[in-house]
């Protein structure tokens, strides 16, 4: 356990050191939060009048959704990494070496998951400036931060496996296209969920986006129902250990291949 610890925190290093090596991606991870948050504020700013909105503030209702979103796209495009190691030779030449196998997933899942930190850290700044705030004070803070980390920890697993199961960029950008709006929309980031369609409402409730959602908002409004956040939570940890699971089985049917 030590060692495969200690080779996924080498991968993480790895990761991260390449994706400050590209500045445009810096760029972006440091400007989409900002774009998401204050465009749409504004151009939804007041659809609270709706009967459904616990709160006056629509900056303070949309900062958690937010940070879920920022965090579930960047899991979902966490596989084009993975794709860019396998075009380049990379996966084979640590495939020759006693790395950690596993190592090789979790590396670039923890990568994902530190890229939404730093991004949920940088919206709940601009948020705050605007003036949100999260009611339940530093708790809260640690909560948002690990439901998005979560999130995207999830569902870089998921990309990762699809990337090692398709290995084609075509494929990844396809299946990211298909099912990230479609996730979205499915979930309460930008809508109460009392003025969502009943059927909608059935769906988001077995929507991981949405358990990150909830989780999130829940610490960020004025009444914090704490059995309601453990609940979320604990799906995003289990749904989190599945998709690692699933890069790791898509890791092994890669290396059949070889």
């Amino acid at each position: 356990m030590t060692e495969a610890v200690a080779h996924s925190w080498f991968m993480l290093g790895r990761n991260v050191r390449n994706l400050l090596r590209q500045p445009i991606w810096i760029v972006t991870i440091l400007t989409t939060p900002l774009v998401w948050l204050l465009l749409y504020s504004q151009l939804f700013r007041r659809v609270v009048e709706l009967p459904g909105f616990d709160t006056a503030s629509y900056v303070q209702f949309l900062t958690p959704g937010v940070v879920v979103m920022t965090a579930f796209f960047t899991g979902t495009w966490n596989g084009m990494s993975m794709i860019n190691d396998l075009d380049r030779g990379v996966v084979e030449r640590f495939l020759a070496t006693p790395a950690r196998r596993s190592a090789l997933i979790l590396g670039h899942v923890a990568q994902c998951a530190v890229i939404a930190i730093v991004e949920a850290v940088i919206v709940l700044g601009i948020a705050y400036a605007l003036g949100a705030r999260i009611d339940a004070g530093l708790v809260g803070w640690v909560v948002v931060l690990g439901a998005a980390a979560l999130v995207a920890a999830s569902f870089a697993g998921i990309s990762q496996g699809l990337a090692l199961l398709t290995r084609r960029e075509e494929s990844m950008i396809a299946v990211a296209n298909a099912t990230a709006l479609p996730l979205m929309f499915l979930s309460s980031i930008l809508i109460a969920p009392e003025l969502m369609p009943g059927w909608m409402r059935d769906v988001a409730t077995f929507n991981p986006v949405n358990w990150g959602v909830v989780a999130a908002r829940e610490v960020v409004g004025p009444a914090t129902s704490w059995g309601t956040v453990g609940i979320h939570l604990a799906l995003l940890l289990a749904f989190t250990a599945a998709t690692a699971a699933f890069g790791t089985f898509a890791f092994r049917a890669y290396r059949r291949t070889l």
